[in-house]
């Protein structure tokens, strides 16, 4: 019992709201990916022998999304037909992100900069 007068200064438990991290990812994608018209179209100028890629941004861990469109939740058709991997060294070194519109942005950044070099790239 506590004597009378006394204040119970013990802090207040406070749970604060997780920040939100947002993470760009990078997935390479089988040959067979140039039987889709719409990656040609994106990809003219390129031979077929260009190394493909799906470029995309998320909440969710990189590894959980790309299970993710392979299950074929929220799935992206190209990454879950011709899907193989996640490609850490590729974009590793960018994430975290603090903001959505920041994850769009460098997706796009992303996706020209292996557009530069010669690969071919999809992304929504």
């Amino acid at each position: 019992m506590k004597p009378a007068g006394v204040i119970n200064c013990a802090k207040p438990s406070l749970t604060l709201p997780r920040m939100r991290q947002y993470s760009v990812y990078v997935i390479s994608l089988e040959k067979g990916v140039w039987s889709r018209n719409r990656f040609r179209a994106k990809n003219r100028d390129l031979p077929k022998s260009a190394a493909c890629y799906y470029v995309g941004s998320t909440v969710r861990t990189p590894e959980l999304r790309f299970e993710q469109h392979k299950r074929g939740y929220k799935a992206c058709s190209i990454v879950r037909e011709f899907g193989e991997a996640l490609v850490p060294e590729l974009y590793e070194a960018y994430n975290p992100i603090p903001t959505r519109a920041d994850a769009e942005e460098l997706e796009r950044y992303l996706a020209g900069r292996l557009r530069s070099r010669g690969c071919a790239v999809w992304m929504n």
